[in-house]
């Protein structure tokens, strides 16, 4: 199957893209591993992405997305993972599982991953109290004392869902101040059910059938104490998902993909936009704007002008 357009990902950016392709009446097609809507629809409550001032779910901020592409006739294949992307001459071939596809112009839009930690029993305990996702597993810690290791907004956001079910949230963070939006720290520090742990970092995660504690390491002192608590949810930065053009294309010194104003990567006529693009911030409303850049770029590119 040959196509003028393939993105890869269907994130807020992947999305939005769509959207601008369509308008642009070019034969594009979205293509998904899992599901629409990227990180997004684990998010609680999306509250900084305009048009809904009281916020919105995330997972109904993703259907609107996604409604809105579909209705627009673009192609959105679900459950497609794309092993490998071939160049020959100005033409790639998007390798999957089971079919390839052909194209002229890509876009990557495959977001990025939670970074782990890197400590003993985190990989061992993941699924038996190690989380990355505070809106899929917050309910089975009802009354429980949980610990989250971060400062970001993510950190923050998942650790006052927490405190819905959670008897205790402890904020371990590995300096004195948050990083997340001020409005975000304030209801935390409202909050009568987190407690901060400051200048601290996890050294390892205890238990043998499920977290029993974590070792914790005071940065500043070199001092280690335990802390019990029946969960540890991990939310200390994000790593590119990247691998499948870390040989194509040019990427910065973290494994974002570096590109140009139109979204263009070092390779022309392959894209890249959202989390996974080199960029100084990662919200939905910076993907939604490259994926519309990103388009704009591939409609450019297609016709042959200069970039």
């Amino acid at each position: 199957m040959s196509y003028e357009v393939i993105v890869i990902g269907a994130g807020p950016a992947g999305l939005t893209a769509g959207i601008y392709l369509a308008r642009a009446r070019l034969k594009a097609v979205i293509l998904e591993k899992l599901a629409p809507g990227g990180q997004v629809i684990i998010t609680t409550k999306v509250e900084n992405y305009p048009g809904f001032p009281e916020g919105i779910n995330g997972p109904d901020l993703m259907f609107l997305f996604e409604k809105q592409v579909r209705n627009l006739g673009i192609e959105i294949k679900q459950a497609f993972t794309v092993n490998e992307i071939k160049l020959e001459g100005e033409k790639k071939l998007i390798i999957g599982e089971d079919e390839t596809l052909e194209t002229k112009a890509v876009i990557i839009a495959t977001g990025a991953r939670f970074k782990k930690l890197g400590v003993p029993g985190e990989e061992r305990l993941i699924g038996r109290g190690v989380s990355y996702c505070a809106t899929c597993d917050a309910p089975f810690f009802q009354g429980l004392d949980v610990a989250v290791v971060g400062g970001g907004n993510t950190a923050i956001v998942e650790a006052l869902h927490l405190t819905k079910f959670a008897k205790r949230v402890y904020l371990i963070h590995r300096r004195d101040a948050l990083r997340a939006a001020k409005a975000l720290q304030e209801e935390a520090f409202k909050n009568e059910k987190m407690t901060f742990v400051w200048n601290t970092v996890v050294r390892e995660i205890k238990g043998e059938e499920k977290v029993e504690g974590l070792i914790l390491e005071n940065v500043k002192t070199g001092e280690k104490e335990e802390l019990k608590v029946n969960g540890c949810f991990v939310f200390i930065g994000l790593v590119p998902n990247s691998e499948l053009v870390k040989d194509l294309v040019k990427l910065d010194e973290r494994g974002y993909i570096v590109t140009d104003v139109y979204c263009q990567s070092s390779i022309a006529g392959i894209f890249a936009a959202g989390d996974v693009r080199s960029s100084p911030l990662k919200q939905i409303a910076t993907a939604v704007g490259d994926g519309a850049i990103a388009a704009v770029g591939a409609e450019k590119y297609l016709s042959g002008w200069k970039m």
